[in-house]
């Protein structure tokens, strides 16, 4: 039997065909009934803020700037955060900036327009173009995008994500512009028809029940399925921060929703924590195979008061749980095509910009292949 229709489905003529009795099972699920990962990957990435500018006004998101008071990083600002991190050894470009901030920041418009771009989805373009003539790979989460804005950087991009966050509608949610969770699950279901390899994942704690937290690993499972393109899931929880005071979940609530989405998602779907937000140490045992992109070199922007941890950090984690720790790139080999070190079907994700900025003989393209050779 079907279970409730998730908020604002309707509108992008979804049908998730999720079940009860699926539901029921996965609320059943402890970290008794999963084993812990028998290795431990991160990216060493960039971390690259164009804007702090969001059209929504969610309260647990440090991404909110007043009306007035938007900006966005240049283009040489871009090429000197990505140089700095070139020569750190990162291998990824972290590109993010809040919902359609040009759609409600007249300030952004402008600058935009004063750039000769007619949206930020088009400089989005030109700055991953930037990441990658510096030697970097683009890894874009805009938030929100409908098919067209993705069409517009998909493929100067090596993998992109949005988080799903909930399928719940919830008060944290609200505001003059209600954030839906239809329109993220569009946007999951877009990456999947265009064949972008892509990360998603789960906010626990900002006010959602546990039926929720299935219901939306359930979902990303079901969109995956049907295209293949989920690469990661992460499992965060909400932290404090100067706009808001939600209560950070127990370590207890969170070993076990990290164990449903270890049981629930396909073996190849990694699971990641963020090791600067999560009890990572205490979340091991459930399941958890990735740490995330951690940058050596900027802040983690969107939660500016949570330091990333240093390489010897997550190195000692790796060996508290006694396995290795390993590199990766932000685009999961199994979507490389064969020449790059990945699968036969690699062919079908990766787009001919990011192969040949992957192959090539400089000093970026042996710093992929580093990576790649080492695993």
């Amino acid at each position: 039997m079907a279970g409730a229709e998730i908020p604002g489905t309707s509108e992008y003529d979804f049908d998730l065909s999720l079940r009860d009795a699926d539901v029921e099972r996965l609320l059943d699920v402890t970290p008794d009934d999963v084993e812990a990962a028998d290795e431990l990957t991160f990216a060493k990435n960039v971390f690259v803020p164009l804007t702090t500018a969001c059209r929504y006004t969610c309260t647990y998101c440090t991404y909110f700037d007043p009306p007035g008071e938007a900006s966005l990083l240049s283009p040489e600002e871009v090429r000197d955060i990505v140089r700095t991190g070139a020569d750190a050894g990162c291998t990824e470009a972290l590109f993010t900036f809040g919902d359609d901030p040009d759609d409600r920041y007249d300030r952004i418009h402008a600058q935009l327009d004063e750039w000769g771009h007619d949206s930020i989805h088009e400089y989005l373009r030109e700055v991953c173009e930037i990441a990658l003539d510096e030697g970097l790979l683009p890894h874009s989460n805009p938030g929100d995008q409908t098919r067209e804005q993705m069409e517009t950087v998909a493929d100067v991009n090596a993998s992109m994500g949005v988080m799903l966050e909930t399928t719940a509608d919830v008060d944290a949610h609200a505001g003059p512009r209600v954030k839906n969770p239809g329109q993220r699950l569009h946007t999951i279901r877009t990456a999947g028809e265009l064949g972008v390899p892509f990360t998603t994942g789960i906010l626990v704690g900002i006010g959602e029940e546990w039926r929720d937290r299935a219901e939306s690993l359930l979902a990303i499972r079901e969109l995956h399925e049907r295209y293949g393109h989920v690469q990661e899931v992460i499992v965060q929880n909400v932290v404090p921060n100067e706009r808001s005071n939600y209560d950070r979940p127990s370590v207890k609530t969170m070993r076990r929703v990290v164990a449903m989405a270890r049981d629930c998602l396909p073996e190849e779907v990694s699971v990641q924590v963020p090791p600067n937000l999560s009890p990572t140490r205490e979340l091991l045992d459930c399941g958890v195979d990735d740490l995330g992109g951690v940058s050596p070199v900027t802040d983690d922007h969107i939660n500016p008061e949570y330091k990333w941890p240093a390489l010897q950090e997550l190195e000692d984690i790796a060996d508290e749980a006694g396995v290795p720790l390993r590199e990766r790139l932000p685009v999961y080999r199994r979507y490389l095509p064969d020449e790059l070190g990945g699968e036969p079907d690699g062919n079908e994700w990766v787009s001919g910009t990011i192969q040949r900025a992957m192959a090539t003989d400089d000093e970026a393209g042996e710093r992929y292949r580093r990576v790649l050779d080492a695993r």
